[in-house]
């Protein structure tokens, strides 16, 4: 098929080219021949390919093609995690959003990120991603039963902390680092303040 059909054919899935005028249909696919265009509609109309459109036709195929764009989901940002030492303090107040494609996000109901700070997760795999300095971990908010092997987002005496969780042969709870570094991991027991405040699902790596 000829250039100038195919433009005309993608043109018409949004106007009615019939009824555009051939100068203006000419500017809408940068052909400046008004003959050219026609000569083109006429061949398209004779293949049976080019219908007037009315208006909900039109509305029908805007529909169409608003559907088919992928949804744009804000994820709150409330603050950083340290991935290190727990030393830096949770506050949980919405500091930004990151706007994420649908179609990228493993869950966006009661989802939140955190910039991760620190390189004691820098040989963690969360979906093939490791954590590094300044990358946003995406948290499930309704996950805070962990399991051993999950990475979760902990509270330690008002500290946020990302790490790896575990458990000890005398039931105690173990939060390791995976690091290119030597980090000692970090004993929690019963009496210790001490929260789980969600899985780390997904890692959003940083603009370099």
């Amino acid at each position: 098929m000829h250039q100038i059909q195919e433009k005309i054919l993608e043109l018409s899935k949004t106007k009615d080219v019939l009824s555009l005028g051939l100068r203006p249909l000419g500017r809408e696919i940068g052909v400046d021949k008004p003959q050219l265009v026609k000569h083109h509609l006429l061949q398209l109309q004779k293949k049976g390919l080019i219908k007037a459109k009315s208006r909900e036709d039109i509305r029908q195929v805007l529909q169409h093609i608003s559907k088919q764009q992928p949804e744009i989901v804000q994820i709150p940002v409330v603050g950083v995690a340290n991935c290190g030492p727990a030393t830096l303090l949770a506050d949980e107040r919405v500091e930004k959003y990151i706007m994420i494609s649908e179609s990228l996000l493993k869950k966006k109901n009661n989802t939140f990120a955190l910039v991760a700070k620190g390189d004691s997760m820098n040989k963690a795999n969360i979906g093939g991603n490791n954590i590094e300095e300044n990358d946003y971990v995406l948290i499930d908010g309704d996950q805070r039963n962990p399991a051993p092997g999950d990475y979760i987002l902990s509270i330690i005496g008002n500290c946020a902390n990302i790490k790896k969780y575990a458990r000890t042969k005398d039931g105690n709870i173990a939060l390791l680092s995976e690091s290119d570094s030597k980090y000692a991991p970090i004993y929690i027991s019963d009496d210790d303040e001490y929260i789980v405040n969600g899985k780390a699902i997904q890692v959003i790596k940083a603009v370099k």
